[in-house]
């Protein structure tokens, strides 16, 4: 599983520019932790947090009308869509971060919180097989597959025998979300019965 496969995207974003209590009321009306900080060309600047936001509205002054840009976080670590679900497990529990920030080159493309980690984990194992089914019913409607999912990873009995057809349905299995493993081997026709 990638971060592509479960990011949330498009994303809701903010520009430096925003005042404070806007970006507060888009956190609260959609159940933010935090919100990206981009520019014009949506390539990531930062990232405001709830705790930017308390650290921002506590102090002397206005900060209800102040800036985004006064209180956000940067530099922001981003990482590319085809990471690991592991890598941003890891970023995440290591570096006490909610949401990881995905980025294709300098351009935000999604985000992905905690909660969609976890969500990816709450699937059952059959619920999992079937979309892996139908994920490679899709890809070739004559294809016989026999799939068994078992805390996440998949074995999928095909009769394709070449490597290349492998591989795509390999990918095409680890982009479920709760799929942890494929692993493809080859068998009878008689075997793939479903």
């Amino acid at each position: 599983m990638r971060a592509r496969d479960i990011m949330t995207s498009p994303v809701i974003a903010v520009t430096p520019d925003v005042p404070i209590r806007v970006a507060a009321t888009l956190m609260v009306s959609h159940g933010f932790a935090a919100l990206p900080v981009v520019d014009g060309g949506r390539r990531l600047v930062g990232i405001v947090t709830e705790a930017d936001l308390l650290r921002g509205r506590y102090t002397d002054g206005e900060p209800g009308d102040a800036p985004v840009s006064d209180v956000l976080t940067t530099p922001v670590r981003g990482v590319d869509p085809t990471a690991p679900a592991g890598l941003l497990a890891r970023v995440m529990v290591d570096d006490g971060i909610r949401c990881v920030p995905i980025l294709d080159g300098l351009r935000l493309v999604g985000v992905v919180t905690r909660h969609d980690l976890v969500r990816a984990l709450a699937r059952t194992d059959a619920s999992v097989e079937r979309e892996v089914r139908e994920r490679l019913d899709a890809y070739d409607p004559n294809g016989r597959w026999s799939v068994t999912v078992r805390d996440g990873h998949a074995d999928i009995g095909t009769t394709f025998p070449d490597e290349r057809s492998w591989r795509v349905v390999v990918a095409l299995a680890e982009a479920v979300p709760g799929v942890l493993s494929a692993y493809v081997h080859e068998t009878t026709a008689a075997d793939t019965e479903r």
